[in-house]
């Protein structure tokens, strides 16, 4: 009975719960649809305020803000190269195996989805997405809940804070105690994840489970291949290469793997990421500032899906797509990966707006994925969700934000000191901006 009690172990019992109505009763589990999408919409509620309270909180109390700048390039470049790491994983698997060769797709009609999912991606370009990031104003950034937007308010307010109250400051105060309520909501709203997870996976079962899964099997399997080859290969080796346990990585954030698996979103488990990596020994400030910006900027998964997405439709509508012009749209998935939401369906929109701007592929090719959408959100979001918490565990240890003996009594398992703390002959410790 104690067991029962764990999250990880509800959410297990309502997926399994879910694979079974969904089996069995496909019209019973589309009905169950609400429960997920009203337990997704009740967290992204808190979102923006969690965002801002806690990089606020973090970025007032520093003391050099040299420290800050140099965390945030190390962020943004680290960002850059992984995601870039994952589009190379993305299309070579679409290259070696071809999941759509044969299909011959050629007359394919434009499914009404797939052009709603274009018109609302429009046109994309460097000026429009970089206008795009400036809120119109305070409100609404919080409003739409756009990661990116808020991002950008609170690291303003963060740092007029830093250069205009003290420690003591009533405001400062205020928001800790703004942060603290925040989680006690979030902790009543987490009670409600098992329900969650049960109706958005057995929505999801009803409504694709059966023919649409068979007919485009293949490029599912490479889908999900590739997010495996990405996370264990390069992830793992990242996650070595800063001293710490993967596996204890991964036990840490459990919970976390079995709700987004159910309810395909990453945003879901963004505010329990916050607190988990706190304990886990990540300095409030790098946490802070590192996730948020990930979810924006560190879009793995979204990366591979677009690159194997893109493969699979020159295949399957037999689009002659040298190698030449797949390196030219992997430079503009640099862009079109980036920004947007992270919930089930928005690498979709992004991959629209790729290809309404490229014109080199045919848009009725994406009526052959919104099919199974649903079902490559799952690996998009877990894939993100491990790779923004490999970035904050690297950058904490990459500053000497890192509390190592805290990673030891989350995880069981010891990090290996770096090199700079095997030189000193010290132990590593979090740096407090007080």
């Amino acid at each position: 009975m104690k067991r029962l009690r764990q999250l990880h172990v509800q959410v297990l019992i309502g997926l399994l719960a879910a694979i079974v109505l969904g089996t069995l009763k496909p019209d019973w589990a589309i009905a169950m649809k609400p429960l997920g999408a009203g337990f997704i919409a009740l967290l992204k509620m808190m979102l923006a305020p969690i965002i801002f309270c806690t990089l606020v909180q973090g970025m007032a109390h520093v003391k050099d803000l040299k420290t800050l700048g140099r965390m945030g390039v190390k962020s943004l470049v680290y960002f850059e190269v992984v995601s870039t790491l994952a589009m190379i994983v993305g299309f070579v698997m679409v290259n070696v195996f071809a999941p759509g060769a044969g299909l011959h797709a050629t007359n394919i009609a434009e499914s009404a989805d797939a052009v709603k999912s274009t018109a609302d991606a429009g046109h994309i370009s460097i000026a429009s997405y970089l206008l795009s990031l400036i809120p119109h104003t305070l409100v609404d950034a919080f409003a739409k809940g756009d990661i990116v937007q808020v991002l950008i308010i609170s690291i303003l307010a963060g740092l007029a804070l830093n250069v205009s109250v003290g420690a003591d400051s009533v405001l400062l105060r205020g928001i800790d105690e703004a942060q603290t309520v925040l989680f006690r909501m979030l902790a009543f709203i987490m009670r409600l994840a098992p329900l969650g997870a049960f109706g958005a996976m057995t929505a999801a079962i009803g409504s694709y489970g059966g023919g649409t899964l068979l007919y485009l099997a293949k490029v599912i399997v490479v889908y999900y291949a590739a997010c495996a080859i990405f996370v264990f290969g390069v992830l793992g080796a990242i996650c070595c290469s800063i001293g710490l346990s993967f596996v204890g990585v991964l036990r840490l954030i459990r919970d976390e793997i079995l709700l987004t698996f159910g309810t395909a979103s990453s945003e879901v488990v963004f505010p329990r990421l916050v607190e988990k990596l706190k304990r886990a020994g990540c300095d409030e400030l790098v946490v802070g500032f590192v996730l948020p910006a990930g979810y924006s900027f560190n879009l793995d998964g979204t990366a591979i899906y677009m690159a194997i997405a893109i493969g699979f439709i020159a295949q399957a509508t037999d689009t002659p797509f040298t190698l030449m012009q797949q390196l030219g749209l992997l430079a503009v998935l640099s862009l079109t990966s980036k920004g947007g939401t992270t919930v089930a369906g928005g690498a979709f929109v992004k991959l629209a707006a790729t290809l309404q701007s490229m014109r080199t592929l045919p848009i009725g090719g994406l009526g052959l994925l919104f099919g199974i959408d649903r079902i490559m959100a799952t690996a998009n979001a877990l894939t993100n969700i491990v790779g923004n918490t490999i970035a904050v565990f690297a950058v904490a240890r990459w500053e000497g934000l890192f509390d190592a003996s805290a990673f030891e009594r989350e995880t069981g398992h010891a990090p290996r000191l770096m090199q700079r703390s095997r030189q000193s002959g010290t132990s590593e410790r979090v740096v407090r901006h007080q």
